[in-house]
């Protein structure tokens, strides 16, 4: 929906946005990652099973890298490699970081499904809240993301499908869970750490080095405000959550 208020807006005011709502998206995705799906995956293993979700974080950023590799290297045989290399390079990049937003995004959401067909499991009341707070802790997720994909040189139409489409996975994941819950469950936390992962590579080796292109004073204190705005929208939203 904000997506779509966002084509709405004139060309000349996206273009002045976008930057900004990468900024946004970057504190978002680190948020997200450290403030709510690593201390959800170690609370529901225990000190016990802390080892395990390390394990599951290295394996997300290995997962991620890979992915990324793959990207780069589908781009890189698209350009010519002369004097534009660095140019496709850095655009190559952008690119990947649209594909991973893809993946960490689908895996995040299809385990919000898996949260939400728990509490309703659990109770009727505790499913409703907990829709809630999954929908005000996707706001700042689906407007930064749409900003991603933008950036990664997609159409805004495409963007936008992509979008939702990313967004039916937490009703795949929440039918999954629906009728086997007992091994979704079990298997939950070390999912969650993967997508942790996933949200700090993207935010790490994909959009922090784009915002280092403009190291400006002025600049530097926006995205600084601006990731800072991200973070803090998503602790607001885990704290309404708990």
């Amino acid at each position: 929906m904000l997506a779509g208020v966002f084509l709405l807006l004139p060309e000349s005011l996206r273009t002045k946005a976008l930057p900004h709502l990468v900024s946004f998206a970057t504190g978002a995705l680190l948020g997200a990652a450290l403030l709510a799906l690593l201390p959800e995956a170690l609370e529901r293993v225990g000190a016990d099973g802390a080892e395990g979700i390390g394990v599951a974080l290295l394996a997300g950023f290995g997962l991620f890298f890979v992915i990324e590799k793959l990207v780069l290297w589908r781009h890189a045989h698209s350009h010519e490699h002369d004097e534009m290399e660095h140019e496709a390079h850095a655009h190559s990049r952008d690119a990947a970081s649209g594909v991973l937003v893809i993946v960490g995004d689908s895996i995040h959401n299809a385990l919000d499904g898996v949260l939400v067909a728990a509490a309703f499991l659990t109770d009727l009341r505790l499913g409703i809240l907990t829709v809630l707070a999954v929908a005000a802790h996707e706001v700042p997720h689906r407007v930064g993301d749409f900003a991603i994909l933008l950036h990664s040189g997609m159409s805004r139409r495409r963007a936008l499908i992509l979008n939702l489409v990313t967004g039916l996975t937490a009703v795949i994941g929440g039918i999954l869970a629906w009728f086997g819950l007992r091994s979704a469950m079990g298997m939950l936390p070390y999912a969650l750490a993967v997508a942790a992962a996933g949200f700090l590579y993207i935010a790490v080796a994909g959009l922090i080095p784009a915002l280092h292109r403009r190291a400006d004073p002025k600049t530097s204190l926006t995205q600084v405000a601006l990731i800072s705005l991200g973070v803090g929208v998503i602790a607001w939203a885990e704290s309404r959550l708990h």
